[in-house]
C-alpha cells in the first residue's frame, strides 16, 4: 500500500476518517439492485423510510447517476461518490460502467464502493483500472461453523451454492479479491456485522486475518434484526465497544459509522439526505 495514498484518502474520506465524518459528504448512488448471496440478517428493500443499508427510494440508471453527482457536488461539499447498493455493487455491471464516467467528469472525487467481496477477485483489475480509491468488503466470518449460519445461498459462476459450501466460496473470494485489489493500490476497509452469541468473540480473528491480506481499517457494526434474523438482539454499546477494542489491538477500527442507506448524501449526521420516491426525469 502507497502510505502517501492512503494518508490522503483518509484525510478527506468520511468514512475512514472520524474527525471527517461530520464535515465532509458523500454521495451514495443506488444502481446495483441485484445481489450475488443471501445474508440470514438481510433484506433489501425499496422504501423512504429505513435508515439502513440495503435501502434506497429507488434504483437509478447510470445516467440519472452521474446526473445527480453534478448536482449534489453544486449543492453541499462533497469528496467521495460511492456505490453501495441497494444489491452488491459487483454483481451489477453498471456499477463500473459508472465508476469509468465518473472517473472522466469529476476526477478529483474520491471512487468508493462497498461489496460483499464474491467477485471482488474476478474484478479487481477493473476496479483498479477505473480508479477506484477505497473499497469496503464486509467479512462477517472466516469459521465455516460460524459462517454458515450468516449466509444461506450464493451464486457464482452460473451455480448456486447454499448452507457451508456458499459459506467456502464466498469466504474464499472475500480473501483472496481483498488481497488482490489491496495489492493493486486500493484502500481495503473491511466491515464486520456483530452478531451476539453468534460471531462477537470471532471478530478479532477476521481482523488478523484480513490484515494478512492487506485490509487497512475495519469497521464493526451492530446487527440490525432482520429475516432469519428478526429474533436476534441487537448488540448493546457495551458489547460493541468491547469487541471494537479487542479489534484495535490488531487493526485500526472506524468507530463512527451510521449505517447508511444505499441511496443517502450529505454529510452524515449532519446535512444527510436521501433520495424521494419520484422518478429522475426531473434531473
Amino acid at each position: 500500500m502507497n502510505e502517501s495514498k492512503f494518508a490522503h484518502i483518509t484525510k478527506v474520506h468520511p468514512c475512514f476518517n472520524e474527525k471527517m465524518h461530520d464535515k465532509v459528504g458523500r454521495v451514495h448512488l443506488p444502481i446495483a439492485p441485484r445481489c450475488n448471496i443471501q445474508c440470514n440478517f438481510c433484506t433489501r428493500e425499496l422504501n423512504k423510510c429505513e435508515q439502513r443499508p440495503g435501502v434506497s427510494s429507488r434504483v437509478m440508471t447510470v445516467e440519472e447517476a452521474v446526473t445527480h453527482v453534478a448536482k449534489v457536488i453544486k449543492e453541499m461539499p462533497i469528496s467521495v461518490v460511492g456505490v453501495a447498493g441497494p444489491g452488491d455493487a459487483l454483481a451489477n455491471p453498471e456499477t463500473l460502467e459508472f465508476f469509468r464516467i465518473i472517473d472522466k467528469k469529476f476526477p478529483d472525487l474520491i471512487k468508493c464502493m462497498s461489496t460483499n467481496g464474491l467477485l471482488l477477485a474476478d474484478l479487481a483489475e477493473e476496479v483498479a483500472a477505473v480508479n477506484i480509491s477505497t473499497i469496503t468488503v464486509t467479512v462477517n466470518a472466516i469459521d465455516p461453523e460460524i459462517g454458515k449460519k450468516i449466509y444461506s445461498r450464493a451464486v457464482y459462476d452460473g451455480k448456486v451454492y447454499e448452507g457451508e459450501e456458499a459459506f467456502k466460496i464466498i469466504s474464499e473470494k472475500q480473501l483472496e479479491g481483498i488481497e488482490k485489489v489491496s495489492k493493486l493500490g486500493v484502500v481495503v476497509k473491511v466491515n464486520s456485522v456483530l452478531i451476539p452469541g453468534l460471531n462477537d468473540e470471532h471478530i478479532p480473528d477476521i481482523a488478523q486475518e484480513v490484515k494478512k491480506r492487506g485490509a487497512s481499517l475495519m469497521n464493526v457494526i451492530p446487527l440490525i434484526p432482520l429475516y432469519k434474523m428478526k429474533d436476534y438482539q441487537r448488540p448493546g454499546c457495551e458489547e460493541l465497544s468491547t469487541v471494537r477494542d479487542n479489534v484495535e489491538e490488531i487493526l485500526p477500527v472506524f468507530r463512527a459509522c451510521t449505517q447508511c442507506r444505499a441511496d443517502a448524501y450529505g454529510v452524515p449526521g449532519k446535512e444527510d439526505k436521501h433520495l424521494d420516491m419520484t422518478p429522475a426525469s426531473h434531473y
